[in-house]
């Protein structure tokens, strides 16, 4: 995928979407990945079951044993665990298997063979404003620190298609919140995680439900 453009760094919902209703039937499945307690993973499954999201959770996939993946039984999610890196057969083997439609990353910490079909229908989430603050091992409290010794006042989050490197994929939305003066990392992270708990499921669901635009209009 191409580098991103440079976002502003603010509170933005891109009108790049439209969100017309999708009938019942007509549900895209996600296979979501995991690597730790699976909160992002479960507040996708809340906005499905309240209906703000209009998907279904076909598979999801932990890179190893963790709190994430007992959580996401007791929902009655069906998981799997699967030792990284993946080959790229074995994750399309899957994505068939259960009929999945999109794959959605959830605190999935290692880089991902995107399978050729699936390019343009893979999603991350990343607890900081792109293209700041991203790339290999920032992740977790790792990012709030280095947002904090960087001295910002802004920081938030990035939902961004997923290419062959570590947050560099096409930025879809961003949600911004304030970096207090007395912040600690304990503390951004979670104001920084309420935007992600906002943001995650209406990128989804703009992207689940756009409409293609007009050939003169894409390419405007």
């Amino acid at each position: 995928m191409a580098e991103p453009s440079q976002p502003s760094h603010r509170a933005a919902e891109p009108g790049l979407y439209q969100a017309p209703a999708l009938g019942a039937h007509h549900h895209p499945r996600l296979a979501v990945f995991i690597s730790g307690g699976g909160r992002s993973l479960l507040n996708l499954q809340d906005a499905i079951d309240i209906g703000d999201l209009s998907a279904s959770i076909g598979l999801v996939i932990a890179s190893r044993q963790t709190t994430g993946v007992d959580r996401a039984r007791a929902r009655g999610l069906h998981v799997l665990i699967e030792s990284p890196p993946m080959p790229e057969s074995r994750i399309d083997a899957l994505l068939a298997e259960h009929r999945i439609g999109w794959i959605v990353l959830a605190g999935y910490l290692h880089l991902l063979a995107i399978p050729p079909r699936f390019r343009g229908k893979a999603v991350n989430i990343h607890p900081a404003l792109l293209p700041d603050f991203g790339g290999p091992g920032m992740y977790g409290d790792r990012v709030h620190k280095a947002v904090l010794a960087a001295g910002k006042t802004t920081s938030g989050c990035t939902v961004h298609f997923c290419d062959d490197r570590y947050d560099t994929g096409q930025i879809i939305l961003q949600l911004g919140c304030p970096v207090l003066p007395e912040d600690t990392p304990q503390t951004l992270a979670a104001r920084v995680f309420a935007q992600e708990c906002k943001a995650y499921p209406l990128a989804l669901q703009r992207l689940l439900t756009a409409k293609p635009a007009p050939a003169a209009e894409a390419r405007a």
